[in-house]
């Protein structure tokens, strides 16, 4: 006889053997996650849209490239445009300067042209690459990445949007970072799909889109992020040589992801922008 802690009684066999059962018939009608499928491909000019593109709320897209640094900011030292993004009708633009500089910049670029610019002085161990620029779905912070293998994406309070944000003239400081699971490599793009997940273009040795789960919304305070592989990105080009995975977009409104990959030399004048719809 078994011991008494070994013990079954009739009803709780049965219940054992329904738990079981259910475990059972759910993993066996389980579905898997909806994956990406690619839906058509367009050219642009790598001059002006190399760089990264925004959906705007009535579906038209903005392009950036190398020819879009306005003259007044590549005078000042801000040479490099990163991947845009468009919040209730901002556009924010991601600087960075030269070698030795000690600063980023995020331009905003409101609905009636009018623009304004937001510095933020480099924090100790901060590089000072500023690849992208992208808004939480409130409106309320901004994103930006560095350069090379890094383990976070950077969070400030989004300028113009969110009234925690200086004005301009005044530091603007980091808030809570994202930590991420595992190293993301040459991030040149990130965008928002929901409150919690972010999709990112990775240029690294496997030129990829990055899926980013955060713990919960963003609200200044550290969150971290679960990052996974959606999918690879196409190299498809009658050049061969090295491609360059560059910015990305999510059109909420129209469920609509796109890519932008840039071919090898001399095909490179043309950057090929990749769509997709999940499910």
């Amino acid at each position: 006889m078994k011991p008494p802690t070994q013990r079954r009684t009739r009803s709780q066999l049965l219940t054992l053997a329904a738990t079981l059962g259910a475990l059972s018939l759910g993993a066996g009608t389980a579905t898997a996650a909806p994956t990406w499928t690619e839906t058509g491909s367009a050219r642009v000019s790598s001059l002006t849209g190399s760089q990264g593109l925004a959906s705007h709320a009535d579906g038209s897209l903005v392009y950036r490239g190398l020819a879009s640094v306005p003259l007044d900011l590549r005078t000042a030292g801000w040479s490099h445009i990163g991947d845009p993004d468009v919040a209730q009708g901002y556009t924010f633009d991601a600087y960075q300067g030269g070698d030795g500089t000690t600063t980023k910049m995020f331009a905003v670029t409101a609905p009636d042209g009018r623009r304004t610019t937001h510095e933020h002085t480099l924090d100790q161990g901060e590089l000072l690459n500023n690849s992208f620029a992208s808004v939480s779905p409130d409106g309320q912070w901004l994103v930006a990445g560095e350069w090379g293998s890094m383990n976070r994406l950077q969070v400030f309070p989004a300028p113009v949007l969110n009234r925690s944000a200086p004005a301009p003239g005044a530091n603007l400081p980091q808030a809570g970072q994202i930590s991420l699971d595992k190293p993301v490599d040459n991030i040149q793009g990130c965008d928002f799909t929901d409150a919690t997940h972010l999709v990112c273009s990775s240029d690294g040795s496997t030129k990829e889109v990055l899926e980013v789960a955060l713990d919960r919304p963003l609200d200044g305070s550290p969150v971290a992020g679960h990052v996974t592989s959606a999918f690879a990105i196409p190299q498809r080009s009658i050049c061969s040589g090295t491609f360059e995975a560059e910015g990305v977009d999510y059109d909420t409104a129209r469920g609509t992801l796109r890519v932008e990959m840039v071919p090898p030399s001399p095909c490179l004048v043309t950057t090929t922008v990749i769509s997709y719809r999940k499910g």
